[in-house]
């Protein structure tokens, strides 16, 4: 096949898998929201907002993203060099190193974790109980979670997409389910919730393993124990670790932060941003997902001007999707949260405003890693990104002891992550040769130029309809169409709109007939 052809197969399968996500997605969406409103009632926000720090506490102790990343590295290399064998020891080693985290995991909780929320956190009068049962079944989701890492893993470096969306689906109705049965139980809401969502973890882990072993035959194969790969793995895992462990800091360690000087209420609305910030992410997920295999395994097979292209493309489309998700948002977030959820925690629009501005900032660089990932060159990448990270916690820390409002970690989590984002393309340009200047002329320019116009657009609707809902409408509508057309003329290749153009076309073919 010529190299054209190749590409072309390529995008179409990109395309392909991305709109099977964007339907999972959607679907996602629309049950997640129902969902979240029904929990939020069901519990309460003394309750939400605890199970939601709780849980934060647990997820301090977790890598998954790291080792979710370096398995999947490992597989979608190897599947571009055609590897039959090293996969059967590449996915026996990312099991062999997930039970072991388990292990580790389960007794940092049942020590440092019990501790740290009988002595540090407050918890509400007389919930003491409820909260620690909630992290005895966190830590069983955590475990359920990491066990389905190289199932995961196995699925997205296939790019076998299809699965990948109906166990999400799965995974969805069936907390869809627990947030029904909270409405008609008569016990303790925060215990049987907790309890509910530690049975579907495991069922969906059961669903990942029973698909893998019948279609994967490195999934079949007994379990080889490769000490050499198990250290190369987890010497690579280690220096994803070092950002994952940051991101985490920054995160729930900010959550927990929170809670120490401001209560399980602040909790709660920045669960209420966090619902917020998942589905945004998801939209762009869908997109990156389907993006980093081709980047990894294009880059294995030594085409490396397509894999720029893709880190170039992965970046653009992130950052646009956001915008559709983050104008709009800015202008109408509390009307939308009443809408969505009905009585919201004080504060959650405008952490919700500010969690937008770190879901940019984050995601923006998001291809950036996979193509870091891909080279195996990941020592001072991590290392100088993570120590400008890292800054956001301190930071947070002097301003709360020092009586500063909750909003200022999302605006130190802003400003240091807009200095990590520059660190990340300078050495992305001297490891890789990925050319920055062209990156910053065709994505960063546009971008920002599109994101200008859909907030005027907004801001003008705004301006003259000032009733609701019709507020909502107007500016749902002129801040669309403004970055709709804004990104089609100044943000798109000539060869996406050609794309677009085409896949449009073969729809319209196929409804007709």
């Amino acid at each position: 096949m010529s190299p054209k052809g190749k590409v072309s197969e390529n995008s179409g399968r990109i395309a392909k898998n991305t709109l099977l996500l964007y339907f999972r997605m959607l679907l996602l969406m629309l049950i997640g929201l129902f969902t979240s409103r029904i929990v939020l009632q069901a519990l309460g926000v003394e309750d939400y907002g605890t199970y939601n720090v709780v849980g934060g506490v647990v997820n301090m102790f977790t890598i998954t993203a790291s080792v979710s990343a370096a398995i999947s590295r490992y597989l979608a290399y190897e599947l571009g060099r055609g590897d039959g064998a090293k996969l059967q020891r590449i996915f026996s080693t990312g099991i062999i190193i997930q039970a072991g985290m388990c292990l580790l995991l389960l007794l940092f909780t049942e020590t440092a974790g019990i501790w740290f929320l009988h002595n540090k956190m407050d918890i509400p009068a007389g919930r003491m109980g409820a909260a620690q049962w909630t992290l005895q079944c966190s830590m069983g989701v955590l475990m359920a979670s990491l066990l389905s890492v190289p199932f995961n893993a196995e699925i997205i470096a296939h790019e076998d997409m299809g699965a990948f969306a109906l166990i999400s689906i799965l995974e969805a109705v069936l907390k869809l389910s627990v947030a029904l049965a909270l409405r008609f139980s008569a016990f303790d809401k925060l215990k049987l919730y907790a309890l509910l969502m530690l049975g579907v973890a495991l069922l969906v882990r059961g669903s990942y393993g029973v698909f893998c072993r019948r279609h994967y035959a490195e999934c079949r194969s007994k379990i080889v124990y490769d000490g050499s790969l198990v250290r190369e793995m987890a010497g690579f895992a280690g220096w994803n670790f070092l950002g994952s462990g940051v991101f985490l800091v920054n995160t729930q360690g900010l959550n927990i932060l929170t809670n120490t000087f401001f209560g399980v209420a602040m909790n709660a609305a920045r669960g209420v941003a966090a619902q917020v910030e998942n589905i945004v992410k998801q939209f762009v997920n869908n997109v990156v997902i389907a993006i980093n295999p081709q980047i990894t395994k294009s880059w294995g097979a030594g085409d490396r001007e397509y894999s720029f292209t893709l880190v170039a493309k992965g970046s653009k489309y992130a950052c646009l999707i956001i915008l559709f998700f983050a104008v709009p948002i800015f202008f109408e977030a509390q009307y939308l949260l009443e809408l969505w959820l009905g009585k919201v925690p004080e504060h959650s629009a405008d952490f919700t405003r500010l969690t937008l501005l770190c879901v940019l900032m984050d995601l923006v660089c998001t291809t950036f890693s996979t193509l870091i990932l891909a080279t195996g060159r990941i020592k001072w990448f991590y290392i100088i990104t993570s120590l400008i990270n890292i800054l956001i916690f301190p930071l947070t820390y002097l301003a709360f002891s020092r009586g500063m409002e909750a909003d200022w970690a999302y605006i130190f989590f802003i400003a240091v992550y807009l200095v990590s984002d520059s660190a990340k393309l300078l050495i992305l340009h001297r490891q890789t040769g990925f050319p920055a200047g062209r990156y910053l002329c065709r994505v960063i320019l546009p971008v920002l130029l599109c994101c200008c116009i859909g907030l005027a657009a907004a801001w003008v609707a705004k301006r003259f309809v000032t009733e609701e809902p019709w507020s909502l409408a107007s500016v749902l509508a002129s801040s669309t169409l403004a970055l709709g057309l804004s990104s089609w003329f100044f943000a798109l290749s000539p060869g996406e709109r050609e794309f677009v153009v085409s896949k449009l076309g073969r729809c319209i073919k196929i409804s007709k007939k």
